[in-house]
């Protein structure tokens, strides 16, 4: 299928988000933000008005207000400009999820497959104008087969439509500035006489690559539609996407559960043909006023099941600080599936220690969608001697392939570790009858304890590659006093050889 590109542009974007937010004065006055460059004020962006009456960027504010005295000026926010971008994009995203940054005050969608949705390029392209408009912002927006052929029709061009194989015909009589090159080699190509593209599509491409390089060759294939270079869109494409679009825009809240169960059901038959399911679900609805509103849910395993995903969605829903709210009603409802694995028929266990697993599971997505993933955590084992290493805590939904066993105690055996560590280890006086041996008694927290009994050492090494060289070697020892209290102690560095004066330490204690 050959790709179709829309490409929109603002060029009075900066001024009308002034206007919009009532903050640049009477409208009758022309509006020109400025910005610092060298020391003199300069021209960034211009009204419509003040572009009828000569003004252009880059002017210094001097130049402009000699030609202009009655000038409305406001220091330039490419910031807020961006923020304004990035929200028009999320807007479009209800016409294709493939929409990419075109800077400056610009977009491009890909809407190769998405156009019969809305009745056709041109009612497409329409309806992003009216869109627009309602917004109070001005566009020029034009469709072709690639996003630098849309991009200089849109910006340089008045042809709203380039039909598959006309995309030459309608950019050859663009002028040499649609390459957008730096001033100094369009002067060059002006005064070699060459003003439009199909003064240049008419020389040799080797002659103008040595003398003004390929990127300019290179883009001019690209514009004439001789070349495809794909679009970056702002959110990956999803493994699976399925949407409604509505004539009238929905306002009846109640509604809205029936047709996410519609689409999820939809999402399920696409994903059982695949032999694949869902690890991730975004719900995203689109108000007519172009507020986007988003709602993720997430589960610990591949999943298709609709009544288990619908559930996660109400959670969601009740968990919502900010209620959604329909404003002037839903335009479209969209189902995405970003995150697809492998899954295949599920089958009975015998032990029922499936059924557990899966109920397990359930819980965690259900904690997990009201709490967020952060928020709710589990142990893991970790590769490591270190005591206070061999578990960590990493939410619960992650994945788990890589998960290592955790040890299995020998039967009528003794716990070896406590279920409990100080962290950090707790510092003790002890007295021992030889330097590396196990101590007699002990002193923690003001009171001494009478050693009875000691099982150890059990020697551990620093991991060297995760704590560095500096660190000792532990002996650890299992000890009880006389009253059966039984107490976990590790002197830190080996007597002679990394240390002269080993140090004692409380690491934990046994139930």
């Amino acid at each position: 299928m050959q790709r179709r590109y829309l490409a929109l542009w603002f060029p009075y974007l900066a001024s009308e988000r002034l206007r919009r937010r009532g903050s640049a004065g009477p409208d009758e006055r022309p509006l020109v933000l400025v910005e610092k460059d060298h020391g003199a004020l300069r021209l960034a962006d211009c009204d419509s008005q003040a572009v009828a009456l000569g003004l252009t960027r880059g002017l210094t504010l001097a130049d402009a207000r000699a030609r202009i005295p009655e000038l409305t000026v406001v220091e330039a926010d490419p910031a807020a400009d961006r923020r304004l971008v990035e929200w028009l994009a999320a807007l479009c995203d209800r016409f294709t999820p493939l929409v990419a940054l075109d800077p400056p005050h610009g977009l491009v969608l890909d809407i190769t497959g998405c156009a019969h949705l809305f009745g056709g390029e041109a009612a497409l392209r329409q309806r992003v104008g009216r869109s627009m408009d309602w917004l109070g912002l001005t566009v020029f927006a034009s469709i072709a087969g690639t996003p630098q052929a849309a991009r200089a029709l849109s910006r340089f061009g008045r042809c709203a439509i380039s039909f598959p194989g006309e995309d030459e015909q309608r950019t050859l009589p663009l002028p040499v500035s649609a390459l957008e090159a730096p001033s100094q080699t369009v002067i060059a190509l002006s005064r070699a006489g060459l003003k439009t593209l199909g003064d240049l599509a008419g020389r040799p491409s080797h002659t103008l690559a040595a003398r003004f390089g390929e990127g300019l060759v290179t883009k001019l294939r690209r514009i004439l539609g001789h070349e495809d270079a794909r679009i970056t869109p702002l959110r990956p494409p999803p493994d699976c996407v399925v949407e409604r679009h509505f004539p009238d825009p929905l306002q009846d809240t109640k509604g809205l559960e029936e047709i996410v169960a519609r689409l999820l059901g939809e999402a399920g038959r696409l994903l059982e043909a695949r032999g694949e399911g869902g690890r991730a679900f975004e719900v995203s609805f689109f108000r007519s006023d172009g507020a986007v509103r988003r709602l993720q849910l997430e589960t610990g395993r591949p999943s298709r099941d609709v009544a288990a995903i619908l559930r996660l969605y109400r959670e969601r829903i009740d968990s919502l600080a900010d209620p959604l709210d329909p404003g002037f009603g839903y335009d479209a409802i969209r189902l995405s599936v970003p995150v697809c694995e492998p899954l295949g028929t599920p089958q009975a266990s015998l032990d029922g220690r499936a059924v557990e697993e899966e109920a397990v599971a359930d819980l965690v997505d259900r904690l997990v969608t009201r709490f967020g993933r952060e928020r709710v955590l589990r142990f893991v084992a970790r590769d490591s001697h270190q005591p206070e290493q061999e578990a960590a805590l990493v939410p619960a939904a992650a994945k788990s392939n890589e998960a290592l066993p955790w040890p299995v105690a020998q039967p009528d055996e003794p716990p070896a570790r406590p279920l409990q560590l100080f962290e950090p280890p707790q510092p003790v006086e002890t007295l021992a009858e030889v330097p590396d041996g196990p101590p007699l008694r002990f002193r923690w927290r003001r009171v001494l304890y009478e050693i009875a009994r000691a099982e150890g050492p059990e020697r551990i090494a620093p991991d060297w590659w995760r704590d560095g060289p500096g660190e000792h070697t532990r002996d650890y020892y299992r000890v009880e006093d006389a009253q059966g209290r039984r107490f976990w102690l590790f002197r830190a560095g080996l007597y002679g050889r990394e240390t002269t004066s080993p140090r004692w330490y409380l690491h934990g204690l046994f139930a």
